[in-house]
């Protein structure tokens, strides 16, 4: 068999082993963000900057379309020495005479390395032909052939290639779920390090040389459990990388499990909460957190600013936003989403908004939140289902996406209100 103008035919998906090709793609995603530039790199966020290396290194496997080919018939020469005829004397030297070639051409998308690439599932019988830029080419060649026959020899090689290009399907599927999760344990390595190595020279004790545009990373105030920064999400920026102050995991998760606890006190005492509103919702939340955490100056480190906020702020800035919202629809749930999106300061904000719901229905308000969350413009992705009524999602800030903001929402239940006796 010979392609059309493309040269001899070879055997398909026997050049590389997917394993060593796919830990060589890894490889190459890692190098990348090792090289990128610093600055640049801790200037970006990691969630958006994962999900660029994943989809430029995305495996795309190959897709052919019999329906769409071609073919074409020419004469050739055959080489018949091989074949049984007795009156061939010397067999040691090719025998040519004039035959038929049916030359066919398939159409194809994707990467067309693959078909070099051995699957981890194979069949030892590899289809022959060559592959040129979204074709696929073989040749049939005989003396005596029929519509029959040439009909057959391309079902058998159009189901040999799909078979091997299913497996190697298989095989990718894997690969490419892994790639954000590489990407983003690189990216967060190397952040950690750079970061690292600019505490270490600050820590030397020596006069530092100044760059122009730099500046001093500094934490959180110190509370009575100890709020520690943490590794910052920077924004989308060429310049000289800014730190800024943020609450750790731990002290977040600790905080909502704050909020939990009180509102299981609510559910354990209806009556002392039948009338409550959101105001009020507030003052016992408020209350709750600072017996917990202390401020350096007013002692209070969770304040509020306007009806139902619950804030942490650091040099004015707020580093938590909490909203207690009782449930009136999708509409209202979305634009508290927006209200909390609209406080973020710092790069890496937190927050929780608690959603209070008297109507009966409470299966049917879980699925709206869980439906309407994604619908956000802002909305980026869920991190983590905590509950069947508790959700974590991060979400981008209005201006610059790569300011990011993760909120929790949880939804309980509460007594409803007592309707007065005419």
């Amino acid at each position: 068999m010979r392609g059309r103008g493309s040269g001899a035919a070879e055997h398909l998906f026997s050049k590389g082993d997917w394993f060593a090709t796919q830990e060589q793609w890894k490889k190459q995603l890692v190098e990348a963000v090792d090289r990128k530039n610093g600055d640049e790199l801790l200037n970006t966020s990691t969630t958006d900057l994962a999900r660029y290396y994943a989809s430029d290194m995305a495996f795309e496997v190959p897709k052919i379309f019999p329906e769409d080919l071609v073919v074409d018939q020419r004469e050739t020469q055959v080489d018949i020495s091989g074949d049984h005829n007795r009156w061939i004397e010397d067999r040691s030297r090719p025998y040519y005479i004039t035959g038929t070639a049916v030359d066919v051409e398939i159409p194809f998308t994707g990467n067309k390395v693959g078909f070099n690439i051995q699957p981890t599932t194979r069949n030892f019988n590899n289809p022959m032909a060559t592959v040129g830029d979204g074709v696929v080419s073989f040749s049939i060649t005989g003396i005596d052939l029929g519509a029959e026959r040439v009909k057959q020899e391309i079902d058998r090689v159009v189901n040999s290639i799909n078979e091997h290009l299913g497996w190697l399907a298989n095989d990718a599927k894997s690969y490419n779920s892994s790639l954000e999760g590489l990407a983003t344990q690189a990216i967060e390595r190397r952040k950690e390090k750079l970061l690292k190595d600019k505490s270490l020279v600050a820590g030397l004790g020596f006069k530092m040389k100044e760059r122009p545009g730099s500046s001093q990373t500094f934490a959180a105030p110190s509370v009575r459990r100890v709020i520690r920064p943490d590794v910052p999400k920077p924004v989308a920026s060429h310049e000289p990388f800014k730190p800024e102050p943020i609450l750790t995991s731990d002290d977040y998760e600790h905080i909502l499990s704050i909020l939990e606890n009180m509102v299981g006190v609510m559910e354990q005492s209806p009556g002392a909460f039948r009338e409550i509103d959101e105001e009020s919702l507030r003052t016992h939340f408020l209350v709750q957190l600072n017996g917990h955490y202390f401020g350096d100056a007013t002692g209070e480190t969770f304040n509020y600013e306007g009806k139902s906020d619950i804030l942490i702020k650091v040099d004015g800035k707020n580093i938590f936003v909490g909203e207690c919202k009782f449930w009136t629809g999708e509409k209202g749930y979305l634009e508290t989403l927006d209200q909390v999106l609209s406080y973020l300061s710092w790069r890496d904000t937190k927050a929780a908004v608690l959603v209070f719901n008297r109507n009966k229905d409470f299966s049917g308000v879980l699925a709206k939140i869980e439906e309407a969350t994604p619908s956000h413009p802002n909305f980026k992705k869920l991190t983590r289902k905590c509950s069947e009524s508790s959700w974590t999602y991060l979400f981008g800030h209005n201006d610059d996406a790569n300011r990011e903001i993760t909120i929790t929402v949880q939804a309980y239940n509460v007594p409803e209100r007592i309707k007065p006796r005419l």
